[in-house]
């Protein structure tokens, strides 16, 4: 069974300032002497949570990409995180998934928070964006998308029903980068938890701190959550560089000694 190593970024942005943030997230992905494997940064790295998409956007071959693409191999990690991206006059709440032989994928925010506006100013994206690194498969999301179970859920347990014993589930972990406001904090660690619980995976959730340009404030509490809701990192309302080595095994055991998942419903996503 394999390992992989996380390397979490909680950090505070400046706002709506491109290059003061990846000046500074460039220093501290610099700063990691650690041999790390996936480099995780927040959403809307390069702003913050903005809303004015038409003066922020870039296009895929757009300077945030071409950065993101350097220091992906430089470090020789994978680099990961949200920007805003224009494409064919839509605005997109992205997650670039940067691999450093300079080959990437991404994923458009699904669920787009319309309770501060991002649905009249971005476009929702409608596929899933599952990468696989060493073997391991990694379920990438955003945010808001947290406070929808069904965009989470595992939808191959019942592969190992079909007589696949080598395929359990979509994914071992469940990643999320976030903007999530320090009031509804309680939430984001109860619903991080309970994603881990009910999917039978290590979940990372990946947030900011400090004040944004709206004057709300971020507290962090990133985590990462084993597979049986055990919380093996948790830090809240300072800057941290974290790193964490999962274990494969680790998923496979829980699966084998609590096979819940073979009374899972089946279901499609339409």
């Amino acid at each position: 069974m394999s390992s992989l190593q996380f390397s979490i970024i909680q950090t505070s942005l400046f706002w709506e300032n491109k290059s003061a943030n990846l000046d500074m997230l460039a220093q501290k992905i610099r700063s990691i002497e650690v041999p790390t494997e996936i480099i995780v940064l927040p959403e809307m790295f390069t702003t913050g949570f903005s809303m004015q998409p038409e003066k922020f956007a870039e296009t895929m071959d757009g300077p945030t990409i071409d950065w993101m693409r350097r220091l992906s191999i430089e470090k020789r990690a994978i680099i990961t995180g949200s920007i805003i991206i224009e494409e064919n006059g839509n605005y997109y709440n992205r997650l670039i998934w940067m691999l450093p032989n300079g080959q990437m994928g991404h994923y458009d925010k699904r669920h787009l928070f319309a309770f501060a506006g991002e649905d009249q100013h971005y476009t929702s994206g409608n596929k899933r964006l599952i990468a696989s690194v060493k073997g391991w498969k990694i379920n990438l999301q955003i945010c808001y998308d947290l406070r929808f179970p069904i965009w989470a859920r595992q939808q191959s347990f019942v592969n190992v029903k079909m007589g696949d014993e080598n395929e359990y589930a979509e994914y071992d972990v469940l990643l999320y980068v976030a903007n999530w406001p320090e009031k509804r904090s309680h939430t984001w660690k109860t619903l991080l938890t309970a994603r881990a619980i009910e999917n039978q995976c290590f979940t990372i959730g990946v947030n900011r701190v400090g004040l944004d340009g709206n004057n709300i404030a971020h507290s962090g509490n990133s985590m990462v959550v084993g597979p049986l809701g055990e919380v093996l990192y948790h830090h809240a309302d300072e800057e941290n560089i974290f790193h964490i080595r999962l274990q494969k095994e680790e998923v496979k055991n829980t699966r084998d000694h609590f096979p819940f998942w073979k009374d899972a419903d089946d279901f499609s996503i339409l």
